[in-house]
């Protein structure tokens, strides 16, 4: 069993099945199953993308400027660290969202020392607003989070049950790895998180573990140690 991780939570996959926006009965599996990791004392930091909402790259190419874009990409990821956080209220669970960007009363500026008391008491700790910086996503937000927390792993919850050797939504042929390095993920170019992610967690030896999130139940397994998604190690 894992004392501490990072878990990193799409922000799409948060939409549902309406595609965009926060799912109301998505939000509420989501929240039971971190709930249920932290009856059983696993202390859980999370980060969740604000793809649901507005991405900063996309804007860019849409004729919005990359900081203010990348800036608006960080407030959507506020609104799904509040919407997660209420859903994790609701149910009981002692939860604080943590801001890279100040903007109390709305969230806590971050502070590892502050972070890790909380999650040391039992709280789930939401880290929103990215890095606080433009030009850098929020895998790279969440690698940085894992390593700052001193976590024993990086889960990244995504709608694909692991790593695969192409886009299996778009190659039928592609086959999925159970267990792969760092040097080959950079190697074979694989979208598993951006390349400033994968890097901050190859020189610390943050291991990554990549599963479907939106399969409910998914989570517990793979803190039982089921094999149902892909481990990047060393």
């Amino acid at each position: 069993m894992y004392k501490r991780i990072l878990l990193k939570l799409s922000g799409e996959s948060l939409a549902g099945k309406q595609g965009h926006g926060i799912d109301s009965e998505r939000l509420q599996q989501y929240a039971v199953q971190i709930k249920d990791l932290a009856i059983l004392g696993v202390q859980i930091g999370i980060v969740i993308g604000g793809g649901n909402i507005f991405r900063g790259l996309s804007g860019s190419q849409k004729g919005f400027d990359r900081v203010k874009g990348d800036q608006m990409g960080m407030l959507a990821t506020v609104i799904n660290a509040l919407a997660l956080s209420s859903a994790l209220e609701a149910i009981g669970q002692k939860v604080r969202v943590m801001t890279n960007v100040r903007m109390e009363p709305i969230g806590e500026y971050f502070s590892k020392d502050k972070a890790v008391r909380l999650l040391n008491k039992g709280n789930v700790v939401i880290f929103a607003a990215g890095t606080g910086n433009p030009y850098f996503t929020t895998d790279s937000a969440s690698s940085l989070k894992a390593i700052e927390i001193e976590a024993d792993i990086l889960f990244k919850g995504t709608r694909v049950d692991g790593i695969y050797t192409a886009d299996p939504e778009k190659d039928p042929t592609a086959t999925k790895f159970t267990e792969i390095t760092y040097d080959e993920v950079l190697r074979r170019h694989l979208k598993v998180m951006d390349l400033t992610a994968i890097t901050l967690c190859m020189e610390n030896k943050m291991p990554i573990y990549v599963f479907d999130m939106d399969t409910v139940g998914n989570l517990q397994r793979v803190i039982n140690g089921e094999p149902i998604g892909t481990l990047v190690k060393p």
